[in-house]
């Protein structure tokens, strides 16, 4: 599958959700699943709550925030009022019309420190080691190469800093015909991997203290919901004279 293909088909379905009113109050990106062809799994349930990525990051005032696939921005919005006036909490987002509905929903509730920048989460328009926590809620399964997406994390949270993410997992390999499914990757499906290739991915970009928080009952079949968390290390292994 044509990563360029992916990203056309997730971006055509987020713009719609997002000129269409967007998805309720849910900031993810997988919420009121639509159905798809039968050959990609089976048709998709109506919509499930993920987890609460924002809640389960233990956000504190002062620190800086990153969301993954803001959407509508609710995450963001969650989360710059937890870290108060004097920091921000950021949102990208490949979806320019989701990025605008996320601005004027913030102007609207006069939160100033709620920033949304369009970007793709394989290359974040955020400076490195300038950020404490990151969150994602249904987003990563959306990216083509995940292997970009964690070292870009990596490069942007400070020493220390950790990511939670909330997201679909499969429960085994996906068939290739699931994977070759343009509509099937835009609806959340696939584009998921297992949990053992989630914490390689980490520990790939460098992370540690890797865990999965909760695991939620199936998605759809095959599919299961998962929050992991990790951390980025506070500084290099220190030196012997």
């Amino acid at each position: 599958m044509d990563e360029l293909e992916i990203r056309r088909a997730v971006r055509d379905r987020y713009a719609g959700r997002a000129q269409a009113g967007g998805c309720g109050q849910s900031g993810a990106a997988c919420c009121a699943p639509e159905a798809i062809p039968a050959a990609s799994v089976a048709a998709e349930k109506p919509k499930l709550g993920l987890g609460d990525p924002v809640a389960m990051a233990d956000l504190r005032p002062g620190e800086v925030v990153l969301d993954l696939g803001s959407g509508p921005g609710s995450d963001v919005l969650a989360a710059a009022s937890r870290v108060g006036p004097s920091e921000r909490a950021i949102g990208v987002d490949a979806t320019p019309e989701m990025v605008f509905q996320a601005r004027a929903t913030a102007r609207e509730r006069g939160l100033v420190n709620a920033e949304f920048r369009l970007g793709e989460i394989e290359h974040l328009p955020v400076e490195s080691s300038s950020v404490d926590a990151i969150v994602s809620d249904c987003v990563i399964n959306l990216a083509p190469d995940k292997t970009v997406v964690f070292q870009e994390a990596f490069r942007v949270l400070k020493p220390g800093g950790r990511i939670v993410i909330s997201d679909v997992v499969a429960d085994a390999e996906l068939p290739e015909a699931v994977r070759a499914d343009a509509r099937a990757w835009a609806a959340c499906v696939a584009g998921a991997v297992q949990e053992s290739e989630y914490r390689d991915l980490l520990r790939a970009a460098g992370f540690e203290a890797i865990e999965t928080i909760h695991r939620g009952g199936p998605w759809q079949p095959m599919l299961h919901t998962a929050v992991i968390s990790a951390r980025k290390p506070e500084g290099p292994p220190s030196r012997r004279g």
